[in-house]
């Protein structure tokens, strides 16, 4: 039996055969939404349609590739790999092309390639290496360096500056998490989120101090709160915790005060770290400002798209506000409203359902593996198409800001369709090899 005929012996079936739907489908709806009866051939180079076919073939044979390419070698190059997307993010910041305000891109003529789309394959095969690790996160050291693992991409992401890429990597914290990190940090994850909040909300509010003139900031009052709540857990922990585990206590209440202060007055200098669109929008979202100037336009034109689909949509190519641009970005970021509005809702539930099986059927992969690289690489994909998922879809119907991260598959651009094909063909070639034990 040749190397090809073992290959496809022992692939997943079910996850290849979900690849390709999506990747289908995804096209199909790119077509519908960049579709000019002038230019109906699906092959047509002038159009995105016609582009993008380029790309799955690409795709295609670079997944047929991984798939011969032994399973070890991915574990022994990982650090390679994730040193040579490094690099190339650091490049891009020098050569690149600045598009919508992000100098992201290197440009090849009509085409472009975005390296940050390659830094999540990259970071997961980094970040599993590392983590397959027999004493991966039972020490600050280790988690030290799986947090590196993940910042250092993020950190020249956000140079570009890409919001949305940037923000994928916080799919990784489910990783950790499922690894052994403790659950804390979730939790402090969380409260720095709810912090963030607050912080922005209560920037630009003062509230008066009873029985004088005086007059105090929003976020002092913030602080003021924090501080509250940590005397208070003082005295709780002085009074009512046993003696021999005070200073333990103690030492979580000065560091959850003292990182709290420092997160509240650092949020709004991040916040600033943005283009001056995604500031605008995550005010909007929170309710700081109106939106004279329509800054809230495309999420408005996709939440009137995907309700005038109805039940069972308008019609394939009958769309109306999913052409001519009256919603912008509609075959990249917002290529869901074009599902909603020609399929209607039970179309945007088939998708959904789609990616749900997506998951599952990799989580089930994840759970087979022998070799705990296998394992955990198979989580990395699994939270990458979560979060990709709950962000693209909550951005379109308005539940989460607009910054810029594609419906995996569905989303026109060759970066993105490239990165996920080979973040699942890697994966498809170690599940291929689950029962060799890969050390």
């Amino acid at each position: 039996m040749t190397q090809r005929d073992r290959i496809t012996a022992t692939m997943d079936p079910v996850l290849v055969l979900l690849y390709l739907l999506l990747m289908v489908m995804g096209w199909a709806n790119i077509y519908s939404a960049a579709y000019d009866p002038a230019h109906p051939n699906l092959f047509d180079q002038s159009m995105e349609y016609g582009k993008q076919g380029v790309w799955i073939v690409a795709s295609l044979l670079l997944g047929a590739g991984i798939l011969l390419i032994q399973g070890r070698l991915f574990k022994d190059l990982a650090y390679v790999i994730y040193g040579a997307v490094l690099c190339l993010l650091l490049l891009v910041l020098l050569v690149g092309k600045e598009v919508n305000g992000a100098k992201a891109w290197f440009g090849f003529g009509s085409f472009g390639i975005q390296p940050a789309e390659f830094a999540k394959f990259a970071t997961a095969l980094a970040l599993t290496k590392f983590l397959s690790g027999t004493k991966a996160l039972v020490d600050l050291r280790s988690r030290t360096i799986a947090t590196f693992i993940i910042l250092a991409p993020v950190s020249l992401i956000m140079l570009q500056p890409d919001t949305g890429t940037a923000l994928v990597s916080g799919a990784f914290i489910l990783v950790l998490y499922r690894e052994g990190l403790s659950g804390n940090v979730l939790l402090i994850a969380i409260l720095a989120a709810i912090l963030s909040v607050l912080s922005l909300i209560m920037k630009e509010d003062t509230v008066g101090i009873p029985f004088t003139e005086l007059r105090i900031g929003g976020q002092y009052l913030l602080m003021a709160l924090i501080a509250g709540t940590c005397l208070l857990a003082w005295w709780v922990v002085r009074n009512l915790v046993l003696k021999r585990y005070r200073r333990k206590y103690f030492g979580l209440i000065v560091f959850g005060l003292v990182g709290s202060v420092v997160f509240i007055s650092s949020v709004d200098q991040l916040v600033e770290r943005m283009p001056d669109h995604q500031q605008t929008r995550i005010r909007i979202l929170l309710g700081l400002e109106e939106d004279p100037q329509g800054y809230g336009y495309n999420v408005k034109q996709s939440q009137t798209a995907i309700g005038s689909g109805g039940l069972v949509g308008k019609g394939y190519l009958q769309g109306t506000l999913t052409k001519y641009k009256y919603v912008p970005m509609q075959s990249t970021d917002f290529i869901f409203c074009t599902v909603g509005e020609e399929w209607g809702f039970l179309g945007t539930t088939v998708v959904v359902i789609v990616f749900t099986l997506l998951i599952l059927r990799i989580l089930q992969i994840s759970d087979r593996q022998r070799s705990r690289f296998s394992r955990i690489y198979a989580y990395c994909v699994a939270s990458i198409f979560f979060l990709h998922l709950m962000i693209n879809v909550g951005m379109t119907i308005g539940l989460a800001p607009v910054i810029g991260i594609p419906l995996p598959f569905f989303s026109y651009g060759g970066s993105s369709l490239i990165g996920f094909t080979v973040l699942l063909g890697i994966l498809v070639r170690l599940d291929a090899e689950r029962l060799v034990q890969l050390r």
